[in-house]
């Protein structure tokens, strides 16, 4: 923001007033007038200004009311609002402040303090922008920088077992995706509130086989199936994941991240029946991002290719996942995998374990 170029929008009954001040702001500020709170009301959310003077004694809404209505109405959230007020008692000066007022200017007016308040809270919300801007993009870095750092961590479980490291990177899109469709729905809406937490599904399905870490080579790398010793070594990787995550959250505090990252390890195996493993978990007390991983893993096990058997094709596998609806997948989380299976192969494409 140019500060010659700020908009200011003052606020004021009595003509005079306007007057005096359009004469001290006109030449460097382009100044909207309002005669009264309801017209500040529809000026605030259609000029956007930078800066509002708002009259504290006015018929019908006083300046103390037409603050509270922008306020309620998000107009005002980065817009510093100064008083104008011939009443210079302190009670009157806290309830401005209280209601979020940065500064006071007295009547009659001197035209040489107007514009330097105004000049000092201008200079000090272009600061603070920019400031905002600098946090926005440190903490974009950040996300880009803990979700490289996931998905990597994610990789050494997948470079230890015969899985690819494209895997992780289909099972993040995958749970991406089913975590969007699924974010209005009355039944998720309170797991999934907004777009971070579909980050947070998404930046933890890396880390769903962590585990794998603590279990054999010989296990992981057998090319044909296993025994069942055997099996019940490598049911053991959800939990040695979810012990290493929630070590990890101990140390690091309660985070929705980690939390979300531990539920997928520990549940990603469990059945909406209650025949799966390791805590045989039914229904409804599978966390969400266990139940959307679920249907992601199987559906990527099933069209990749695995030293005991070649890859199904992209329709024979969304067959099995309908099959399994109500049974090991819970029915929304398949439905909305229904909706979105079309644009599975033309995805699976750029993430082919061929490149």
């Amino acid at each position: 923001m140019e500060l010659g170029k700020a908009k200011i929008l003052v606020v004021d009954d009595t003509k005079m007033n306007i007057e005096v001040l359009e004469g001290i702001l006109s030449k460097n500020y382009e100044v909207c007038v309002a005669l009264n709170g309801k017209k500040a009301l529809i000026l605030a959310e259609k000029v956007k200004p930078d800066l509002i003077l708002l009259d504290v004694m006015m018929p019908e809404m006083d300046g103390y009311e037409t603050l509270r209505q922008m306020r309620a109405k998000g107009l005002v959230e980065n817009t510093p609002v100064i008083f104008l007020t011939a009443k210079a008692d302190d009670e009157s000066q806290q309830m401005g402040l209280d209601l979020g007022a940065v500064d006071y200017i007295s009547k009659p007016f001197n035209p040489e303090l107007v514009n330097l308040r105004i000049k000092n809270q201008l200079e000090f919300k272009h600061q603070r922008d920019n400031l905002q801007d600098i946090v926005d993009e440190r903490t974009v870095d950040l996300r880009k920088t803990l979700d490289v750092m996931l998905t990597t961590l994610g990789s050494l479980a997948e470079h230890r077992d015969t899985d690819t490291g494209e895997h992780i990177k289909r099972t993040q899109v995958l749970v991406r995706m089913l975590a969007e469709k699924l974010r209005y729905h009355p039944r998720f809406a309170e797991f999934i509130p907004n777009q971070e937490y579909i980050d947070y599904y998404a930046d933890a399905a890396p880390l769903h086989d962590i585990g794998k870490v603590g279990i054999p080579d010989e296990i992981l790398h057998k090319p044909g199936r296993l025994d069942p010793d055997e099996r019940e070594k490598m049911s053991e990787h959800p939990q040695i994941g979810y012990d290493v995550l929630m070590r990890a959250s101990r140390e690091l505090g309660e985070r929705p991240l980690i939390k979300i990252a531990a539920d997928i390890t520990l549940y990603h195996h469990e059945r909406w029946d209650g025949l799966g493993y390791p805590t045989r978990k039914v229904g409804d007390d599978i966390p969400v991002g266990a139940r959307l991983m679920a249907v992601a893993d199987v559906y990527d096990a099933l069209v990749s290719r695995r030293p005991y058997k070649e890859p199904f094709p992209h329709e024979v596998a969304v067959a099995e996942i309908a099959k399994g609806k109500g049974t090991q997948f819970d029915p929304d989380v398949v439905d909305a995998f229904m909706d979105i299976e079309s644009q599975l192969p033309s995805i699976y494409e750029k993430f082919s374990d061929a490149k």
